[in-house]
């Protein structure tokens, strides 16, 4: 049985971020869909060609303070999202997750996702920092070029492996 591409996504998103064994990280959950929304209407972006999605992104604007934290293993990325208030001002955007299938790649449709999110954020507040938490080589080199993009400073948590 072929899975749709809907099944795909998620299959995806649980290979690239084992979130279901990681109660610290976001879920996108329909309670954590509305905080989302709450927070920013272009916080979740989907690319569908009209069968199903084929790519995702996230990008959750919040305040330094709060990344600060997160950068320096102080609170997770839950708690990154429960401590980010709506209607706070903002002033930096976690480029949180950026999937797409696998034939799909290569082609810019992460980006242009993810800059369009970011320039729809932008036309209600003064963003000076960009963060990440890379998972994988690829979502390391676009969150670089999303910052180059932008001539904004791109700061990374690290984990001690």
């Amino acid at each position: 049985m072929t899975l749709s591409k809907f099944e795909r996504m998620l299959q995806l998103a649980d290979e690239a971020f084992e979130y279901r064994s990681d109660p610290g990280q976001i879920s996108v959950d329909e309670e954590q869909r509305e905080r989302l929304e709450q927070i920013h209407p272009a916080t979740l972006s989907e690319y569908n060609e009209g069968d199903g999605p084929i790519a995702w992104v996230m990008v959750i604007p919040t305040r330094a303070a709060i990344m600060q934290q997160f950068i320096n293993h102080e609170i997770t990325e839950l708690q990154l999202l429960q401590l980010t208030q709506p209607g706070d001002d903002y002033d930096t955007i976690y480029l949180c997750s950026a999937m797409v299938l696998e034939e799909y790649r290569r082609k810019g449709i992460a980006m242009q996702l993810t800059l369009k999110a970011i320039a729809d954020i932008r036309k209600e507040h003064n963003m000076q920092t960009l963060f990440v938490w890379p998972f994988s080589e690829g979502g390391d080199s676009l969150s670089m070029l999303i910052a180059e993009q932008l001539g904004l400073p791109l700061l990374k948590r690290v984990d001690n492996k």
